[in-house]
Order: C-alpha cells, then sequence, then structure tokens
C-alpha cells in the first residue's frame, strides 16, 4: 500500500475502530441504609428529607432502594421500597410519588430495633446494586455506625466495595461520646479503614443542609 491517502485512510479508520470500544453506563444506583436502633427512629423525618432530596436527582434509566438496619439486615424483607425509573419522563415521576408514599408508610409504622446490623445491609445493597449495574454506586448510611450484632449472627465477612462510593450520613453523638470523644472518632475511623481496605471509597457528610454533597 504506497499510496499516501490509502496509508492517511487506514491510519484514520484504526484510529476509529480504537476509539470504539464497550458503551460505559452513565445511569447511576443508589441504595440508602436507614439506622432503626434506640432512638435513632426519632432521626427518620431527617432521613426522609435526604430521601426525597435523592429522588429529586435521579433520572429515568436509574435505581434506587431504601432498607432499614436492624437485627439481621442482609434480607430482602429490609428493602422497604426499590425501583428503576422508566425511560418515560411521566412514568419516572409517578414512580417517585409511589417510593415516597412507601416511605412514608414505613416512616409511620417503625419500630425501634434491638441490634444495628450494618455490615448485613451493607452486604444486601452490594448485591443489590451489582445486579443492576449501574455506572455509579453510592450506598448512604444514615446512622451513629455503633454497629451490635445478636447473638449467633457471624458478620466477620469480606466486603467487596471496588467502584462503589459510600457516604456516611447525621453521625449522631451517643450519651458515652460526650463522655469520651475517642468512642466517636474511633467508630468513624474503623469504618473508613473498613471500606477503603475493601476498595470502597468513604465519605462523612453530617451538614444535611448540604446535600447536594451526597451524590457525585
Amino acid at each position: 500500500m504506497k499510496n499516501p491517502r490509502s496509508i492517511w485512510c487506514l491510519l484514520l479508520l484504526t484510529s476509529l475502530l480504537a476509539s470504539c470500544g464497550e458503551p460505559v453506563a452513565r445511569n447511576q444506583g443508589v441504595y440508602m441504609l436507614i439506622d432503626t436502633s434506640g432512638t435513632y427512629t426519632e432521626e427518620l423525618g431527617k432521613a426522609q428529607q435526604v430521601i426525597n432530596y435523592t429522588l429529586t436527582k435521579l433520572n429515568p434509566g436509574d435505581s434506587f432502594a431504601v432498607a432499614s438496619i436492624n437485627t439481621g439486615s442482609f434480607s430482602e424483607k429490609n428493602i422497604h421500597a426499590k425501583v428503576t425509573f422508566d425511560d418515560r419522563p411521566s412514568v419516572t415521576n409517578k414512580q417517585k410519588q409511589a417510593f415516597q408514599q412507601a416511605i412514608d408508610s414505613f416512616v409511620a409504622g417503625a419500630q425501634p430495633a434491638a441490634y444495628t446490623d450494618i455490615t448485613g445491609g451493607l452486604l444486601q445493597a452490594v448485591e443489590f446494586l451489582n445486579e443492576k449495574e449501574p455506572g455509579r454506586k453510592t450506598i448512604l448510611i444514615f446512622s451513629d455506625l455503633k454497629e451490635e450484632i445478636k447473638d449467633g449472627y457471624n458478620r466477620d465477612v469480606p466486603l467487596t466495595l471496588e467502584g462503589f462510593d459510600l457516604v456516611a450520613l447525621n453521625v449522631t453523638k451517643l450519651r458515652s461520646d460526650n463522655v469520651d470523644p475517642n468512642e466517636y472518632l474511633g467508630r468513624l475511623q474503623q469504618w473508613q479503614e473498613k471500606v477503603e481496605l475493601n476498595g470502597g471509597s468513604w465519605r462523612v457528610v453530617n451538614d444535611l443542609e448540604r446535600l447536594e454533597r451526597i451524590l457525585r
């Protein structure tokens, strides 16, 4: 092939083919875990605020689920609302209304849980989002981050969090934290290390007036 024009065309075609890889998914999946242990049920109004904000930011094709954290959270039964939004905006709006109604029912009937199985909730969140295969995966954890596992439950399991963005929200200080702030700081550090060692990214957003920081 000595014709310069032919060579140029071949190089251009090769370049175009190289740039055509697998399509990149640009939708997002969000899974929110809500702590309902002890007095944390008093915080559910703030959780609804986060849910309503998230709904306004999600688009057709995105997925969203909200689940509670209680005794054993590695279960579909803990999911109170889940949806993958339709491509038609009018249908998406109706799905968002139905989602809010499901959350209202959950909040109205929520009872304080005796245990806080955060790890089980994370396992369920990872499974849900992996099945949806979104381009971005975000897990919101609305909790004081104090995990309490019921006797007999094993949560010493590996978490595969590569590609997951975990955001801790409204990490309230417990009464004992006021006595010894090291307990509060230790919980934050423990969860950050656990998430990052398993491949995920970690952020804390306590100022719920800055909800624009929860989704990237």
